[in-house]
C-alpha cells in the first residue's frame, strides 16, 4: 500500500495522547493507594492533560489533510454499526472531552467525594474522569487498529497483533513522553514513568518482531492466473495496460525498491525500541537521568517510521494484476 503520510501522523500523535493519558491516571492510581507521593494538581496533571489534547488535536487536523471532501468529514460517523473507522471518528471527540474534563476537575479541584472504599481510599469526580477515559483511550486503540486488521485480503494486517502492537507503541510512546513531561512537573515521577515506558518499549519490540516474522512468512493466495481468469502455466505481464498511471498504479503501492523496505525497518527497531530502551535503561540504572526525557525525541520519529512501514508492507491482492508497474 502507499502510506499516506497524514494517517501516520494521525495514529502516531494520537497514540502518543492515549498513552500520555494512560500515564496520567496510572500515576493518580498509584498515588490515591499511597505507592506515590502527592502531585500538584494544578502543575501536573492538568496540563499533562493539556498535551495530551495538543497531541490529539494535532492528529485530528492531520486526518483532515487524508479527506477528498473535508467539509462531509462528519458523514464518516454515520456506518458505526459496521465500519471500525465510523467507530473510531465517534470514540476520538468522546475520549478528547473526557481528557479535557479530567484536566478542568484537576484544574479546579474538584474534590467530590462520589464513593469510599473499605480501605478508606476515597473515589472523587476525576478518579471517575480518568475511569472513563481509561475505557475511552482502549475502545479508541482497538477501532483504530481494527480498520486495519479487519481486513482479510490484506494479509500482512489482517492478525491480532495488529491491536496488541498498536496498544503497545502508544503505550510506550505515551509513557516516554509523560517522563519527559515529569522532568519539568513533577521530577520525583519521571523515573516511575521511565520504569514503565522501557517495560512497555521491550513488550512492543517483541510483539513488533512477532509481527515482522509473521508477514515475512506469508505466501500470496492469488497468483497472475487467478488474477485474470486464465490458467495457462506461463504468463507475464508487459504491459500495465494504461497510457499513463491510474488510481490503481498510484496508491496501492509505495514505489519503493526491496533495499528501503529493508533500511526502513531495520531503522525503525532501532529508533523506536532499540535506542529508547538504551536511554531509558541509562536513566534508570546507569545514573544518568538526562537520558529520560530525550527516549521520547528518538522513539517518536522510529515511530514515524514504523507506521511508514507498516503501510508499504502490505502487498494489496490487485498488485498481482498490475505488477508490471509496481
Amino acid at each position: 500500500m502507499k502510506p499516506a503520510f497524514s494517517v501516520i501522523f494521525l495514529t502516531t500523535l494520537i497514540g502518543a495522547a492515549q498513552g500520555l493519558f494512560l500515564a496520567l491516571f496510572t500515576a493518580q492510581s498509584y498515588v490515591l493507594f499511597g505507592l506515590l507521593p502527592q502531585q500538584n494538581e494544578h502543575t501536573f496533571y492538568a496540563h499533562g492533560s493539556l498535551v495530551a489534547l495538543v497531541f490529539l488535536t494535532g492528529g485530528l487536523l492531520a486526518s483532515f489533510f487524508h479527506l477528498g471532501r473535508p467539509e462531509r468529514a462528519w458523514r464518516s460517523a454515520a456506518k458505526w454499526r459496521t465500519s471500525w473507522l465510523s467507530r473510531e471518528v465517534i470514540v476520538l471527540p468522546a475520549f478528547m472531552g473526557a481528557i479535557f474534563l479530567y484536566g478542568l476537575a484537576h484544574l479546579g479541584g474538584w474534590k467530590l467525594v462520589l464513593a469510599t472504599l473499605e480501605s478508606g481510599v476515597v473515589i472523587d469526580a476525576s478518579v471517575v474522569l480518568g475511569a472513563i477515559g481509561t475505557i475511552l483511550a482502549f475502545a479508541l486503540f482497538v477501532c483504530t487498529a481494527m480498520i486495519y486488521a479487519s481486513l482479510p485480503f490484506l494479509r500482512e494486517w489482517h492478525s491480532p497483533l495488529t491491536v496488541i502492537n498498536t496498544i503497545l507503541l502508544g503505550g510506550a510512546s505515551g509513557f516516554s513522553l509523560a517522563a519527559t513531561f515529569a522532568a519539568s512537573g513533577a521530577p520525583e515521577l519521571m523515573r516511575f514513568f521511565a520504569a514503565w515506558a522501557f517495560i512497555i518499549t521491550l513488550l512492543g519490540l517483541v510483539s513488533r518482531s512477532a509481527s515482522l516474522a509473521r508477514n515475512r512468512r506469508l505466501k500470496p493466495k492469488s497468483t497472475v492466473q487467478t488474477a485474470i481468469g486464465i490458467k495457462h502455466p506461463q504468463i507475464v505481464q508487459k504491459s500495465s495496460g494504461f497510457l499513463g498511471g491510474a488510481f490503481n498504479t498510484r496508491e496501492f503501492f509505495h514505489g519503493k525498491s526491496p533495499s528501503v523496505l529493508r533500511s526502513v525497518k531495520w531503522g525503525f527497531l532501532l529508533a523506536a525500541f532499540v535506542l529508547p530502551a538504551l536511554m531509558l535503561a541509562a536513566g534508570l540504572w546507569a545514573n544518568v537521568p538526562e537520558a529520560l526525557p530525550l527516549a521520547f525525541a528518538v522513539q517518536y520519529p522510529g515511530l514515524l517510521a514504523e507506521r511508514w512501514f507498516f503501510f508499504a508492507q502490505a502487498n494489496h491482492p490487485q498488485n498481482i494484476y498490475y505488477q508490471a508497474v509496481t
